[in-house]
């Protein structure tokens, strides 16, 4: 999983394991590893939200749509969803952000959004909420619910 800090997202080149970070406003570019040079895609895991300040700036300064997955660890329909959200972010990469709130850790930003169910997905552009829904779904599903929801929302 990529963590987030205030300069962007920090996620392991698939080469040499080195740390890497891209920054907020490049997250639809590929990066280049520090140490070895190798050419990192983009980023192709879910991001784990740690703080509502990382939050803001991940869903206010990212290029791309930002998908977020409202979870907690003692929730059955959530852990079901996991390995899913990580197939749709290994498949979207360059096209779409896929992060991860804990609601038991960010009761902040599950009370801000009025997380009420989980799982809960909210797609974010642009800083604003374009579209969200509850309820397990396979990656397939997912993928739907974004196209269908960027498309309304005419981005």
């Amino acid at each position: 999983m990529a963590k987030l800090d205030e300069n962007g997202v920090v996620l392991a080149c698939p080469n040499c394991g080195q740390r890497n970070r891209i920054r907020y406003e490049h997250l639809n570019q590929a990066a280049r590893c520090g140490k070895c040079k190798t050419t990192i895609p983009g980023v192709n895991v879910p991001i784990e939200v740690d703080s509502e300040e990382h939050f803001n700036l991940l869903i206010g300064l990212s290029p791309l749509p930002v998908l977020v997955d409202y979870w907690a660890p003692w929730c059955g329909p959530c852990k079901m969803v996991a390995p899913e959200f990580e197939k749709v972010a290994a498949s979207t990469v360059g096209e779409l952000i896929v992060a991860k709130v804990n609601t038991d850790a960010q009761t902040a930003i599950a009370g801000r959004f009025n997380i009420s169910a989980i799982p809960t997905l909210i797609l974010f552009q642009g800083g604003n909420e374009v579209a969200r829904t509850s309820g397990a779904r396979p990656a397939a599903g997912i993928k739907d619910f974004v196209s269908n929801s960027l498309s309304h929302a005419g981005v």
